[in-house]
């Protein structure tokens, strides 16, 4: 049984050490050309990589965009968590003056329960910088946005910022939209006109477009604005700027979640623990 037991060993280590030739492999991630994919095993590890990778790229851009006597535009997610940590400790540290916008509930009661001052667009239109994530980020610092469906309020306070910065981990850089994000670009539709908004991408534009549902109520996801989400899985690579006004241009579309020509900088958190920068190209 003991032998039997090693041939099955040894068996094993042969066949992984054929599957993964090859393969880059980094504290549990699998880096399979330039997708990140958790192993099983290390699941738990490449999980807790990349939420170090959120909070050291959270840091980076408080650190290096926000000063005293200034008003931020706080986006929404799970990254943008460490970002708003990092400012709060700052105020209280360095006792700066700091007015927070937010772009969500989620964003709202997070400036709340750090004891941050909460304010709006109508008190202060102009914003000295706004930080939030993205869902990916490409070569040009295209971004998609919107996999928490609050598309539209950041859409506009990032537009609302003299400084727009944005933050992510390893795992949401791409050199073309699609590459790691697969689960389409959301827009934001006025409810009645989901079904006509979906026919008019389709026949303009083609891949696929799902209505997304939500996981703990019955029906589909409502946006803090009270709307419906459209997710549209696009089969091939485009203009952005263009399909991104094409596709506000169809009525009953509130927004995209295409960010085009909006980001000023962007931070990756890596794997090897350092911070990534990148700026747009220069034309």
């Amino acid at each position: 049984m003991r032998q039997q037991a090693r041939i099955g060993r040894a068996l094993l280590a042969g066949y992984l050490a054929v599957t993964l030739a090859g393969r880059q492999l980094s504290f549990g991630c699998e880096i399979l050309g330039k997708k990140h994919v958790c192993l099983s095993r290390a699941y738990g590890t490449c999980v807790t990589m990349a939420e170090e990778a959120k909070k050291r790229a959270g840091i980076a851009a408080v650190d290096n965009h926000v000063q005293n006597n200034q008003v931020v535009g706080v986006g929404s997610g799970s990254t943008i968590v460490y970002a708003v940590d990092r400012l709060a400790e700052r105020v209280r540290q360095e006792k700066l003056n700091i007015v927070c916008v937010p772009t969500s509930f989620q964003a709202r009661q997070l400036i709340l329960q750090r004891g941050l001052t909460l304010s709006d667009l109508d008190r202060h239109p102009e914003l000295d910088v706004a930080i939030d994530g993205a869902d990916e980020v490409d070569s040009a610092l295209t971004l998609i946005k919107g996999g928490g469906g609050c598309l539209t309020q950041e859409k506009i306070v990032a537009g609302c910022a003299k400084h727009f910065i944005v933050i992510a981990d390893f795992r949401k850089d791409s050199s073309t939209l699609g590459q790691q994000w697969k689960k389409g670009v959301p827009i934001e539709v006025i409810p009645m006109a989901y079904v006509p908004v979906t026919r008019a991408i389709l026949r303009r534009f083609g891949g696929e477009v799902a209505l997304r549902m939500a996981v703990s109520k019955a029906g589909p996801v409502v946006t803090d604005n009270s709307n419906f989400i459209l997710d549209w899985k696009f089969e091939k690579a485009h203009n952005w700027k263009e399909v991104n006004t094409a596709i506000k241009m169809i009525p009953g579309v509130v927004e995209t979640g295409l960010f085009v020509d909006m980001a000023e900088r962007v931070y990756f958190g890596m794997e090897d623990g350092t911070v990534r920068v990148r700026d747009p190209p220069i034309h």
